[in-house]
């Protein structure tokens, strides 16, 4: 075509401008077309069209786009190709969505009048259930979590029973919306393609994790020291080359030398993760880690680092063997025993062992195994052998026994217990799958349950329980902020003790830097008692709101209050430092009590003033990130049992009935998935 026989660019633009548009308007006349299958809440369209008027619409608007494509062709356009990605769309309509929830908290309406007080937790349980849906969903798009289940399934080699289980859970879990399950599903899928078995160490701050990983792999090179080590689970895998490999949320990995690790595990160089690393795999050449074996350091529990706690129990399901260390320098706490018992529960095998033994003598040693081995056996019923170990010198033969006995024999039968894992993880997956489809079934043969008035005040109550969150955050944190400025306080009532004492002749306290001491920790005690009870009373509130829930749903167990109140504990100590108080009581006592205290300050003031207030401002802080951490720890045990509450409670609560064509598959599903039980049982 010559160009006067061709439209100028202009023109062109022009044309191709118009053809978009027109484009545009068929996907819109889709988005009619399959309004009645969007079950959207806010239907702007009545679907009056029969089955085959709706077909025919479809089969015009692919010859119309078709002859549109030729019709470009032949006057020499060429449309132009897609400018972006789905994924990185979607998340955009994602954060606006996110956006638009906020505008509709309590405080964002006062705008439109007063918000009454009665409604506005339920407004914030609303918004925050919401919300929490939205960037779980903008989450796993980032991560990629599962974006081919149904692919990676068939690329898998193995020929197994495990993998015929997965693809039918993977059918059933798309087949029937139960998204819910999908994340579980894509960690077994990985554990089956990284053909590997990992033994992952829990344990609190300090409990000596990394060293003695460093000892096993007998290198110095995952870091030690008193601050949060470890912001995220790092992996140590067999390599002939050493290195580390760092992949970041958006995709990107990049290989680093060891000695920069320190610079995206600790939470001094990488707070919070705040360099959105997502994996992070040192790789030596030592013979401990030969023959698939991987070894991962996970942040310590009851960190005030609450970004690595929570990291440590999200990638808690992915190991093979869990190894809990118990200091000996300190005791049993509750987190120990929770890990193990979440271990339990997600049917991975534990072992415990207590670290640090050359701190007690052989005596103490045998007397604090016996205690913790009785702990487990009497709060989770658990027969659980407890071995000591060291690193230092003269007792590091501690160690290398535990590891002849309890980790070397692994490597010999790795790949079976490998397997074992996999098929105890595999059962646990379907039996909840299972439990989801028994109550979809429930719906197509008996209706919605008459119960529904019970059914929607257990989800207001969940949503009520869910909007106090903000409120007791917001209180709880204003609380430790104004203990910033206390340091007057608690002089005044150090003041006020000394002067009571001398003046009604009470027994004398054998320091005056003893009774000072006690009554600023009075005064921290005060304000640290108001959040502590806030908090606990919350943490009540949030249990009894589940209870509620599970009682509504005839959950068999439901979970315990202690499972929420437990995590409330060891609230930061107020340490005031060396006092050095000179105050003479035969000087001051003849100006009366009033004018005595009055001097007392002063003189207080003078003698400890600074470093009282230096003190109050480090409690505060400290009281700061331990509200942080606890209201995290709640939040996330919450949410753990909520979310599955939730999806329950719509699907009993919705007015739609399985069909029977739709409650024919379930029971045919549910019949498969207990088949493919007989089979693993075989």
């Amino acid at each position: 075509m010559s160009p006067r026989d061709s439209l100028n660019p202009y023109q062109a633009n022009r044309v191709l401008t118009g053809f978009k548009y027109v484009d545009q308007l068929l996907s819109e006349i889709e988005s009619i077309l399959h309004a009645s299958d969007s079950r959207s809440p806010f239907p702007k369209y009545r679907n009056d069209l029969t089955p085959a008027q709706a077909k025919v619409v479809q089969d015009y608007i692919a010859r119309v786009r078709a002859q549109m494509v030729q019709a470009l062709k032949s006057l020499g356009i060429t449309p132009p190709g897609p400018q972006f990605g789905a994924t990185h769309s979607i998340r955009v309509n994602l954060e606006f969505a996110d956006v638009t929830f906020a505008e509709c908290r309590p405080d964002a309406l006062r705008g439109y009048g007063e918000v009454s007080h009665a409604v506005v937790p339920e407004l914030n349980g609303v918004v925050n259930e919401m919300s929490s849906l939205v960037r779980k969903l903008s989450a796993y798009l980032a991560q990629g979590l599962g974006q081919d289940l149904e692919g990676r399934l068939k690329r898998l080699a193995q020929t197994g029973n495990e993998i015929r289980v997965l693809k039918k859970l993977e059918q059933v879990i798309n087949g029937h919306g139960l998204i819910e399950f999908r994340p579980a599903l894509s960690i077994i899928l990985d554990k089956i393609e990284s053909k590997s078995f990992q033994i992952a160490l829990f344990g609190r701050v300090s409990s000596g994790k990394s060293s003695l990983l460093n000892h096993i792999l007998g290198a110095d090179v995952l870091p030690v020291g008193v601050n949060p080590i470890t912001a995220i689970p790092t992996r140590i895998a067999y390599s002939a080359a050493p290195q580390v490999r760092i992949s970041y949320l958006d995709g990107k990995s990049e290989a680093v030398a060891i000695g920069r690790l320190y610079e995206y595990v600790s939470e001094q160089y990488n707070p919070g993760n705040t360099k959105h690393v997502t994996k992070i795999t040192v790789e030596l050449p030592s013979e401990r880690l030969q023959d698939g074996i991987v070894f991962v350091d996970t942040p310590g529990l009851g960190s005030l680092a609450t970004a690595g706690a929570a990291e440590t129990m999200a990638y808690l399901p992915e190991c093979d063997l869990g190894v809990i260390l118990v200091d000996a320098g300190s005791t049993l706490t509750e987190e120990d025993v929770s890990t193990v018992q979440r271990l339990y529960e997600a049917a991975i095998p534990a072992r415990v062992i207590m670290s640090k033994a050359d701190l007690l003598v052989p005596e103490d040693r045998e007397r604090s195994l016996e205690y913790i081995s009785a702990q487990f056996k009497s709060q989770l019923g658990l027969e659980i052998s407890v071995k000591p170990i060291s690193i230092k010198d003269g007792h590091a033969k501690l160690l290398d026994e535990w590891f002849r006995s309890e980790i070397e024999p692994l490597y010999a039968k790795y790949r079976e217990l490998a397997q074992n894992s996999l098929r105890r993880k595999v059962g646990a997956l379907r039996e909840s799958v299972e439990a989801a489809l028994r109550v979809q079934l429930e719906l197509s043969e008996k209706g919605a349950r008459q119960h529904g008035q019970r059914l929607r005040s257990a989800e207001t109550k969940l949503r009520q329980a869910a909007g106090k969150f903000e409120e007791v955050n917001s209180f709880c944190l204003k609380a430790s902020d104004a203990i910033h400025g206390w340091g007057d306080v608690a002089i005044s009532r150090a003041s006020s003790a000394i002067a009571d004492q001398w003046f009604n002749n009470k027994t004398a306290v054998a320091d005056v830097s003893e009774l000072v001491a006690r009554s600023l920790a009075e005064t921290a005690t005060v304000g640290a008692n108001q959040i502590f009870e806030k908090i606990r009373g919350f943490a009540q509130m949030l249990a009894e709101a589940l209870v509620n829930a599970a009682e509504a749903l005839e959950v068999n167990v439901p979970p315990a209050e202690e499972e929420l109140t437990n995590l409330i504990k060891e609230m930061p100590r107020f340490d005031p430092g060396p006092l050095e108080v000179e105050l003479r009581k035969g000087l001051l006592a003849p100006l009366g009590k009033g004018l005595t205290e009055a001097r007392i300050r002063r003189k207080l003031k003078d003698q400890i003033g600074p470093g009282v207030d230096q003190a109050f401002q480090r409690y505060g802080n400290m009281l700061e990130l331990w509200t942080r951490k606890t209201m995290a720890d709640l939040q996330r045990h919450f949410d753990s049992h909520a979310d599955a509450y939730r999806a329950q409670l719509e699907r009993l609560s919705t007015t739609r009935t399985p069909g029977a064509d739709e409650a024919e598959a379930i029971r045919r599903d549910l019949s498969a998935l207990s088949a493919s039980q007989v089979e693993q049982v075989v």
